[in-house]
């Protein structure tokens, strides 16, 4: 055994990695359905005004504002009704004052118009319209370039491309837009005794857990997820795995397992046969065994076999790192502050996750064991206790950070 002589705070493991991380600069050219969550890599300037023309706001009709001065419910203004405009007709008849033309929303407004009245305010009789009232220039019409103006710098490079921004984009014709690449994440998972889900299990092995929940950390946190076969028990076995991973265009190595205190936890081993270890071992629970280095340029996180163990030091370590390499804003997890159902322990001396559900509006806790995955996926998210505290008394208000 070769066990975990010093550890490093947390906050330090967390300061180690953001050093070490790096906005990835390769870009693409993708369809613009496809753009909801990258990040832009170029400017978008308006190559035209939006709306591009004068367009009614409401259905009704289209008037020289001023003719309605006076005009109300008791003494309606009488306009003549000289041409009907629909969406994606052009109106063909110029307004004069005592004229109105009928329009439906989104139309372009004829020349002379510079107001509509809605349909709800007039009554029309033949070609009569009778007007309730009075509007002023511009009422209820959307005037071209009143959303956006030729040459206006729409959205800037490294923001992050919503539904709204996306409209936007669309707003100007544009069919496709350029966004910085997500990082490529490859997943290595070690050990003889793990087994992909749909094989059959033979004594002594288990179903490999950690691919499927740091895929899907990867996938929702702005990467893609490279997934490789199970390197075995062996420095030969996980050094050829590691090659063959490099070779792949990674941007980002993921070892599970390997990477805590027996013989067989050969991640350190092939880390420092390839690269370099900025650390091993962080002072909290549950994840302590964890390792982080660089073969080359490529940052490689070790994290330990233990589902639970695994996951937890994702949301803490991988995602921020993820997050940077991917252009992605800082993510900030809801919290919600509830009393403690119970009393929760920390039985030694480092920063503890412990998993809570929230039930009638306080923390039960959910944690059971490292191994258990159902310490998370029956867990609403996560107290934190600090190193140097022991207990959290039943009744105290504690933050539960969310999954």
């Amino acid at each position: 055994m070769r066990p975990i002589k010093e550890t490093i705070p947390i906050s330090e493991a967390l300061r180690l990695v953001d050093e070490a991380s790096r906005p990835i600069d390769r870009t693409s050219k993708i369809p613009l359905e496809e753009a909801n969550g990258r990040t832009l890599a170029t400017d978008i300037v308006a190559n035209r005004d939006v709306p591009p023309f004068n367009r009614a706001a409401m259905d009704g009709y289209a008037v020289v504002a001023e003719t309605t001065a006076d005009a109300s419910r008791y003494k309606p203004t009488r306009l003549q009704c000289i041409e009907s405009v629909h969406t994606g007709r052009l109106p063909t008849l110029r307004i004069s004052p005592g004229e109105c033309t009928e329009i439906a929303t989104g139309a372009p407004i004829p020349d002379g118009a510079n107001a509509v009245v809605m349909v709800e305010q007039t009554n029309r009789q033949g070609l009569e319209v009778e007007i309730f009232s009075a509007v002023t220039p511009w009422q209820h019409v959307g005037q071209q370039g009143g959303d956006i103006v030729t040459d206006q710098t729409v959205l800037r490079t490294g923001e992050l491309l919503t539904p709204s921004r996306v409209g936007s984009i669309a707003a100007l014709g544009m069919a496709e837009v350029d966004v910085y690449d997500q990082p490529r994440v490859a997943v290595l998972c070690t050990g003889d005794e793990i087994v992909s889900p749909g094989q059959p299990l033979e004594p002594g092995q288990i179903y490999d857990i950690n691919r499927f929940t740091l895929s899907a950390v990867i996938a929702e946190h702005g990467g893609v997820a490279l997934t490789f076969p199970i390197a075995g028990d062996s420095l030969e076995a996980l050094s050829i795995a590691v090659d063959h991973v490099i070779a792949n265009r990674t941007d980002l190595l993921v070892f599970s397992g390997g990477s805590s205190v027996g013989e067989r936890d050969l991640t350190l081993d092939v880390l420092r046969l390839k690269g370099t270890v900025d650390f091993h071992g962080i002072s909290v629970k549950p994840g302590k065994p964890t390792a982080f280095g660089h073969i080359g340029t490529i940052p490689v996180l070790g994290m330990p076999g233990y589902p639970t163990s695994c996951l937890s030091n994702a949301y803490l370590l991988l995602v921020p790192l993820l997050r940077r390499m991917a252009h992605l804003p800082t993510y900030r997890p809801q919290t919600i502050s509830v009393p403690a159902a119970h009393r929760f322990t920390s039985t030694n001396k480092r920063h503890q996750l412990y998993s809570v559900r929230v039930v009638s509006g306080a923390a039960v806790g959910a944690f059971t064991s490292s191994g258990h995955i159902t310490s998370m996926s029956k867990a609403d998210g996560y107290i934190e206790i600090p190193e140097g505290q022991d207990i959290v008394e039943q009744g105290e208000n504690v933050d539960v950070t969310l999954f």
